[in-house]
């Protein structure tokens, strides 16, 4: 729409995205749309890294849904009340996340970072994360091997 890195006008607003930073839960995110980028009412969007081997801190997101779109890599989720279930997502794939569901992701890959667009129902960058240690000491890594 433009070759400006940014255009602003009533109701519709062009950017690139923002400087990384360290979530929460613990991994590099990009924002793009949010309340604190554009004013933006209901809704979030940002790209997410997971470098090789990392994994984030157990958590949810408070009355917020999350839509997930891999971009590059495989990524796995322990999810559940007590992180019980496990899933595996690749490049293509999209993931739903309900509201206030508990979840861990991690990258499956020692040398290759996972690369998703990230949505929710949440405008604010941070604002619905719940940090849940409590989770951690029971999650079965022997299901991350692969």
């Amino acid at each position: 729409m433009s070759d400006e890195s940014e255009t602003r006008r009533p109701g519709l607003v062009v950017l690139r995205e923002s400087a990384p930073f360290r979530g929460k839960q613990g991994h590099i995110y990009r924002p793009a749309i949010s309340a604190e980028a554009v004013g933006a009412k209901a809704l979030h969007l940002q790209l997410l890294e997971i470098p090789p081997g990392e994994r984030a801190h157990a958590h949810k997101h408070e009355s917020h849904e999350t839509a997930i779109h891999v971009l590059s890599g495989v990524s796995g989720c322990f999810w559940g009340e007590h992180l019980e279930h496990h899933v595996i997502a690749g490049a293509g794939e999209f993931v739903y996340i309900a509201a206030d569901v508990p979840h861990l992701p991690y990258n499956r890959s020692q040398t290759e970072p996972v690369t998703a667009v990230i949505a929710r129902t949440d405008p604010n960058e941070q604002e619905s994360v719940v940090l849940l240690p409590e989770l951690e000491a029971g999650v079965d890594w022997s299901e991350a091997e692969g």
